[in-house]
Order: structure tokens, then C-alpha cells, then sequence
């Protein structure tokens, strides 16, 4: 089976894979300000969750890129290499090089090539969830946050904000003033506005 055989097939299991790294970043995450993030997500949350954490940042963008770039480049290296005789080494069989097909190498690779892509994954998104959470937690308990959002609601009251996250359904966010975490319904917010905006006020 060639390599390119190897990942089509894979394909619908690491999107279901990604999927549940998503939701696991995002339970870390809002686990750690008191939130159960699964009790106020849809499904539609949870199937677009990893892919908005995958593009939230173009640093983030341009490091999953050249991960991306970087397995391919060596696989692609790989496939044009696959009779040599250190790369069999590599497999570790007990069977003579010689005797060492083809087939067994590109099968052998493809799943290491699939295990460190899985491996990589699995440490981005654990590292953003417990990283951004344990942040945003700290900045909460000493008080040190940026209220860089206006939140406006439905009968025209409006209050200076930290905004934790959002979904489809509600804004989990912080009040000027209080270290509360609340959780109001996208229904019942009017406007939310970008204070200070670091991309364009620079």
C-alpha cells in the first residue's frame, strides 16, 4: 500500500480525532475560569472548534504549516528512498535486509509519519488549552486584566468587558470591576465592540 493509500484512509479518523483534541482544548481551557464549556456548546461548536484554533493566529497558521510541510517534505524523501538499505535498518526486523520488501517499508513509515502527526497535534492543543487557561485564570485572580471590549446588551446597557471566549450560543466574559465570570446569551447582547484593537491600532 503506498503512503498517499495510507493517509486517504486515515483521513475520516483524524478529523474525528481533531475533533476530539478540540473539544478536549476547549474543556481545559474553560475548565480552568469554572466553566463546563460542553453545557453551552452545540454540536456545530464542537466540529468547528479545532479548525478556529488551528487558524485563530497567523503564528499559529504558519506553525502548523511548516509542521505540515516539514512530514511531507520527509515523506516525500522517503518514498523516493524506499529500497535503500538504512531505511530498512530502521524497521528493526529480525529478517535479513535483503528480504526486507518494499510494501513492509512504506507501511512501517506511513504509520510513523501518521503517529507524528497525531503526537504533534495532541501537544498543540493540549499545550493552548492549558497554557491559555492557566493565563487567563491568573489574570483574573490578581486582577491584572485588559478590558479591551464593550459589551452592549439588548436594553441598551453597557458594560466594559474581558472577553474569555464565545460560541454559537452565549460570550463567556469577565466585568470591569468584578472577577465573576458570566455567561450571557448571544440573544440577549446587542453589539460587542473592540475597544482597543491590536491589529489595527498599532
Amino acid at each position: 500500500m503506498k503512503l498517499s493509500e495510507i493517509i486517504q484512509k486515515t483521513l475520516p479518523f483524524g478529523y474525528i480525532f481533531l475533533v476530539a483534541l478540540g473539544i478536549i482544548k476547549e474543556s481545559i481551557y474553560y475548565y480552568q475560569v469554572g466553566i463546563n464549556i460542553l453545557k453551552y456548546s452545540n454540536i456545530m461548536d464542537v466540529l468547528i472548534s479545532p479548525i478556529a484554533d488551528l487558524t485563530s493566529t497567523p503564528i499559529i497558521l504558519l506553525g502548523f504549516t511548516i509542521f505540515i510541510l516539514v512530514l511531507y517534505s520527509a515523506s516525500f524523501l522517503i518514498s523516493k528512498n524506499f529500497n535503500k538499505d538504512w531505511l530498512k535498518k530502521k524497521i528493526g526486523s529480525k529478517k535479513p535486509l535483503s528480504d526486507i520488501t518494499e510494501e513492509e517499508v512504506r507501511a512501517y513509515f506511513g504509520k510513523y509519519f501518521i503517529s507524528m502527526f497525531a503526537f504533534g497535534l495532541l501537544c498543540f492543543f493540549l499545550g493552548l488549552g492549558l497554557g491559555s487557561g492557566s493565563k487567563v485564570a491568573s489574570k483574573i485572580s490578581n486582577n491584572e486584566l485588559k478590558y479591551d471590549y464593550e459589551i452592549t446588551f439588548g436594553d441598551g446597557q453597557t458594560k466594559e468587558i474581558y472577553l474569555i471566549g464565545s460560541n454559537s450560543s452565549n460570550y463567556f466574559y469577565v466585568e470591569k470591576g468584578n472577577k465573576n465570570v458570566k455567561i450571557s446569551p448571544v440573544g440577549a447582547i446587542k453589539s460587542v465592540e473592540i475597544t482597543t484593537n491590536k491589529v489595527l491600532n498599532k
